[in-house]
Formats: C-alpha cells, structure tokens, sequence
C-alpha cells in the first residue's frame, strides 16, 4: 500500500510517498518532478544496501546521474563536506535544469540540501530518507544545513525538495538503536500535536520496534501529516509561528549533542533526554500534571532511549551551549514546553532560566 500526502506550499507543493517499494520505482517518480542530470548522494553503508536498485531505477526511466558518497556520522555534517559535493557537482556537469537526490539519513539530506539550495543559487532535490528518523522527520519541511563547532544546525536555508519518498521496506535494514533514536522524533509528535495518536504509540510499540510494515507506514503518514500541516502554517519558523513547537526537546538535545562532539548520541537520543527535562521543566511552573510527565518518560524508557543529562556536563558548559542555540532572540531562547499530552506552547527564558529549572 502506497500512501501519498501533499505539503501544500502555492507553487513550491511537493508529494510524499509511503510504502514498501517505492525506492524501487523512484526512477518512475522522479521523472515526474525533474529532467536533467542528477547528483546522487548517499554514503559508503546505504550506496551499498540501495545503491544498485537505485542505479537500475533511474537508468530505466532514462536519467544520466553521478554517485557522490560522504562520510557516514553527524560530526561530518560541515561545510567541508559541502564543499566536496560542489566539487562533484562541477565534476558531474551539472546546470540550473539538474537536480540533487538525497539518498540516506538525515545528515545526508541536509547536507545534501544544502548543496542544492546554494549550488548555482539552487536547484532541484528529492529527499529519498532510509532511516526513520528522516522518514518522519528531517526530510519533510524543507530545512537543509549543516553544523558548526559552536552549534547544531546554526548554518543552513529553508528550502523545500520536490519529492520525498519514503520506503519503509528501508528501515528493516536498520540496528535496533538507530530505530530508536528515530522513535524520539515520533514521540515528539505525539506530545505537542496529538495525544490520539501517542496514545496509539503506548498500545502499539512494539510493533513498530518489531518493524511491522503496517504500523510503520501510518506512523511515518500520521507523523509527515503533522509535519506537513505546521510547515503548511509557518514554514520558516516566524518568531510566533508554530513551526517552533517542532523544537520541543532539541533546545537541551542539541546542547548535549554539541557538547560531546555530535559522535556519542544519536539525533533521537538527545532529543529524547531534552524531552524528558522539558517535560520535568513544565511541570515545575505548573502546566503539565505529574501523570503527563510519567507517560511521556515512560514511553521513551520503553523505546531504550535514554532520559538524563550524563552528569559530567558541567553547568557552565551546558548554559554556553544553549546560547548558541539558532532559536535564541535577544539573548532569550523560545523553549518549548508540554501543556499537556497533545499541546505545547513556547516559554521564552534565558539559558540560566532554563538550567534553574532543569538542574
């Protein structure tokens, strides 16, 4: 079963297909959004799982392509990367009629789309996401960039891909951790947009970790059909926009992955640990109950994500990170806080606000 949502964006709409199988056929979908030479990029462990199925995909519908691999990891989300990509884009002879196909996780697609949104001052993208974690989240919404030293995420654009195609036949080739890291981002959901749908999480867990196709292809839809509904309301992250509720958890997940070098926690899991202390945060100034937090931290527990800041990171540590956080305002950071399972709100406060509450 293949099931398709639009991000209605005027004349900037893309599709997002999801299913087994479309991986397969995706040759046959992209030529319906792009026709000249394409730039491939993956890294060494997808190009080897997808590689030959993509190749033979795309050669069928007649496209002329090049493969360009990165460094698997966080930590080699940069502009050096970037800059090696341009170079293969130059290489592969790319023009403003190519387009760029993002074939992996997250850091793929947002490096990758980063390079089609400056390259010749941009160019066409298909998000093909192979790990969770891109199929719900990062592949939707049209954020694209990269990480600097002093910040997760701080370079980068808005810019919307013209294709995503989500296969989750994909994700069966994934380590039990990395399904995992994945689910922090669908928890989230749950928690600031829809508590039918985090109730259905409870009752239903393990047979998403169990990778049952059913459960995961209404997960992956239920959660591209938020996301797509508050890109649809705010697409840029205005500064009273709802896109910001995205953030829930990642102010003090990005803080913590930053801090240890983006290479020890997953994406997931240090958002998942920011979930819990936003959602301990919320209750301390009274607007999420105690049951609230319990079902939010065991949910997360049940998944294997972890759930508390490693206590070596000192206060001071913690406090300059948070500063450098992209949503900080006037020396302010828009954190976001539950209101109760299915609501969240932002609560502007300083990075030494926020660290009273937590710590």
């Amino acid at each position: 079963m293949i099931r398709q949502l639009q991000v209605g964006l005027g004349k900037r709409s893309y599709p997002i297909l999801i299913g087994p199988g479309v991986l397969a056929r995706a040759g046959e979908y992209i030529s319906g959004v792009a026709g000249g030479r394409l730039l491939i990029v993956t890294n060494p462990v997808v190009g080897a799982l997808y590689g030959e199925l993509l190749t033979q995909s795309l050669t069928d519908a007649g496209f002329q392509f090049t493969w360009a691999e990165i460094p698997d990891g966080e930590s080699l989300k940069t502009l050096a990367t970037v800059e090696l990509l341009y170079d293969c884009a130059f290489e592969a002879g790319l023009d403003r009629t190519s387009a760029v196909v993002a074939l992996g996780g997250g850091v793929v697609g947002d490096t990758a789309g980063f390079v089609a949104a400056t390259f010749m001052r941009g160019i066409d993208f298909v998000q093909i996401p192979t790990t969770l974690l891109a199929q719900v989240d990062s592949s939707v919404g049209g954020k694209v960039g990269v990480n600097h030293p002093r910040g997760k995420n701080v370079i980068g654009a808005f810019y919307q891909p013209r294709l995503v195609l989500a296969d989750v036949t994909a994700l069966h080739s994934l380590p039990a951790r990395e399904i995992a890291a994945g689910m922090a981002e669908v928890i989230k959901y749950g928690v600031i947009r829809d508590e039918g749908f985090f109730a259905w999480l409870e009752q239903n867990l393990e047979s998403v970790l169990r990778l049952d196709e059913d459960a995961l292809g209404y997960l992956v839809e239920v959660c591209c059909r938020i996301k797509a509904d508050v890109v649809q309301e705010d697409e840029t992250e205005s500064a009273k926009g709802v896109r910001q509720l995205l953030n829930y958890g990642h102010t003090l997940g990005h803080a913590l992955e930053s801090l240890t070098g983006y290479g020890v926690y997953r994406h997931g899991e240090a958002v998942a640990v920011g979930m819990v202390l936003a959602a301990e945060v919320a209750e301390r100034l009274g607007f999420l109950e105690g049951p609230d937090v319990a079902r939010i931290q065991r949910l997360i527990e049940r998944t294997g994500l972890p759930i508390a800041m490693p206590a070596e990171l000192s206060r001071s540590r913690l406090e300059a990170a948070i500063a450098h956080d992209k949503k900080s305002r006037g020396g302010r950071i828009n954190f976001i806080v539950p209101r109760a399972i299915g609501k969240a709100s932002v609560y502007p406060a300083t990075p030494a606000e926020i660290l009273d509450l937590v710590m």
